[in-house]
């Protein structure tokens, strides 16, 4: 659960990393990429039926167009369903499933997220084999065909397999001016529930921008203002999910794992190096099998689906349950949570689960690596915390990052930790 992560998959990608291929739009990311992206991913899955789908970033459609050109020129039919959360692509996938997105990151950053005809994320292989087609040309004579009311087939599918009667819940949904603004306070008021809607009005520059889940101040605010039972906030392509209690206090990733795998008596649970020692120390407890992959919730989907599991997350709020769906999706999540309650309050609910104190830091880096000696003080500190604390380091798979991860008891203790290990890897890195 400690030590340091070396990403030697990533490493060998040019373009891919944990979660498609990202960047900012007109530097890292240009038209070009994107439309040589679409056509090396239509020839690898054999220039079949590709839906389209995207976030509501204002570079959106520029770059569905150069995907669907790509698309087309390998001789595939785009199948466009416009702006359409990320888990319904991989829900609906026909040959292939591309989404224009950059999920969580700030509005001047896009990408394409590639599901296969299953509508699985693809392993680091596949990815491999696309590079390996990027500048491959392709036959031409593919088509343009607009999906058929994808939205609908898609929360008709959730809210059979995740819904349940919400009637009297008092909820407040922050979909981070994403793809689930015109989407999920519906899905809550059809189930019931009276719903303040947040962050709902996406303009093109304000996905992400202070709200959803990486940003719950709002949230918290709104919640603390009024009088509800609990806060959910997406991230901008509905891939995520975090909630916040009727107090407003955050409620995070490993904790609503926590209540939806006792709620669902699940005997497997998959997660990431990150997850808060609590969460193990618990599911330890109630004899509940952990299985521990690295960070992205591409691997946790691997790990379920290698070992039998259903259900799988990241502390950053990517909830998997695959009883009825094909891979992680924040309103499925949501509706799973509000269901694992049971008529308790979110606060009451979460204190099951210990947390230990966690202190985070991320160290700007031009060489996306961990110094040797920072890997061997890593390694002599976890030997010396003896499994009462840990120290994780590892680089980013989306940013020029080392992130460092420290755990104890005390908080004061693991802020000491962090900052001892990244002026470490400030240090060995070059980096003031």
């Amino acid at each position: 659960m400690g030590g340091v992560v070396v990403r030697e998959g990533a490493a060998v990608r040019r373009w891919f990393g944990t979660d498609g291929v990202r960047g900012i739009v007109g530097s890292s990311l240009t038209e070009e990429l994107v439309e040589h992206v679409g056509r090396a991913a239509t020839l690898w899955s054999g220039r079949g039926r590709v839906l389209v789908g995207r976030d509501t970033r204002g570079s959106g459609p520029v770059l569905e167009a150069a995907l669907t050109r790509g698309i087309v020129e390998a001789g595939g039919t785009a199948v466009l369903a416009g702006v359409l959360p990320t888990p319904a692509v991989a829900l609906l996938s026909q040959d292939l499933g591309l989404v224009v997105s950059a999920s969580h990151n700030p509005p001047e950053y896009n990408g394409v997220k590639v599901f296969d005809r299953e509508g699985h994320k693809l392993t680091d292989g596949d990815e491999l084999e696309i590079e390996a087609l990027l500048e491959t040309r392709g036959p031409g004579g593919g088509a343009i065909e607009r999906a058929a009311d994808a939205v609908g087939g898609y929360v008709d599918h959730v809210v059979e397999h995740f819904g349940s009667d919400l009637a009297g819940l008092r909820i407040a949904v922050d979909c981070a001016n994403g793809a689930f603004s015109a989407i999920a306070p519906d899905v809550f008021e059809r189930l019931g529930a009276e719903v303040t809607a947040l962050a709902a009005a996406p303009d093109g520059t304000n996905i992400n921008a202070g709200c959803g889940a990486t940003d719950l101040a709002m949230l918290q605010s709104t919640i603390r203002a009024g009088r509800y039972d609990l806060g959910v906030a997406f991230d901008g392509d509905g891939d995520r999910m975090l909630a916040v209690d009727a107090d407003g206090a955050v409620v995070d990733g490993d904790q609503i794992l926590a209540v939806c795998a006792l709620a669902l008596g699940v005997e497997l649970v998959a997660v990431t190096t990150m997850t808060n020692l609590g969460f193990h120390r618990l599911m330890e407890e109630r004899g509940v099998r952990v299985v521990t992959t690295d960070v992205g919730d591409r691997y946790v989907l691997e790990a379920l689906r290698r070992e039998g599991g259903v259900l799988g997350g990241e502390q950053s709020g990517h909830l998997i349950v695959l009883d009825g769906h094909v891979t992680g999706d924040g309103l499925a999540a949501a509706l799973t949570l509000c269901r694992s309650l049971a008529g308790r309050s979110l606060a009451e609910a979460v204190a099951v689960m210990p947390r230990y104190a966690q202190a985070k830091e991320n160290v700007p880096v031009a060489r996306l690596e961990v110094p040797a000696r920072v890997v061997d003080e890593v390694e002599r500190v976890n030997a010396e915390l003896d499994g009462r604390g840990r120290v994780l380091v590892r680089p980013s798979g989306t940013e020029p990052l080392v992130r460092v991860l420290a755990e104890a008891e005390r908080a004061e203790e693991a802020a000491e930790l962090c900052a001892s290990i990244a002026n470490l890897v400030r240090q060995e890195a070059g980096v003031r």
